[in-house]
């Protein structure tokens, strides 16, 4: 019986993590689509790999929150949709999407998520123009 518990117990918390980390992507899309380079970054590790068009750095958190409210300032957006949601077999969760700003410019917008200990840490944050 004990026996049970416990392996119920890791499953929950697996599932937990697991679950954690796709309510990650949706909040990362809600912040996209209102253009809060803010709300962003709390995922940010120390370092993030942005690529905006074809300027692609390795940023601080810091640096990485300022390019990325210049883009917003610059590319308001009017909406964001997810298209796709998935999982590499290293367990890095990620998603695709497109972000249309109000000058009708369309961006793939792509990134990558994965866990460091109770957080989803955005790894890679790329736009690129369709």
């Amino acid at each position: 019986m004990k026996r049970i518990v416990i392996i119920l117990t890791i499953i929950v918390l697996n599932l937990g993590s697991a679950i954690a980390q796709f309510d990650a992507l949706d909040d990362i899309a809600n912040a996209l689509r209102s253009g809060d380079a803010k709300s962003v970054s709390r995922y940010f590790g120390n370092t993030v790999d942005l690529t905006i068009i074809a300027q692609e750095e390795v940023y601080s958190k810091v640096q990485a929150e300022q390019v990325l409210r210049d883009f917003f300032s610059k590319n308001q957006p009017r909406s964001f949709t997810i298209i796709h949601k998935g999982e590499s077999k290293e367990g890095a969760r990620y998603a695709i999407g497109s972000l249309i700003t109000n000058q009708g410019l369309n961006y793939r917008t792509y990134f990558y998520i994965k866990q460091q200990g109770n957080n989803a840490i955005i790894q890679e944050l790329r736009f690129m123009k369709e």
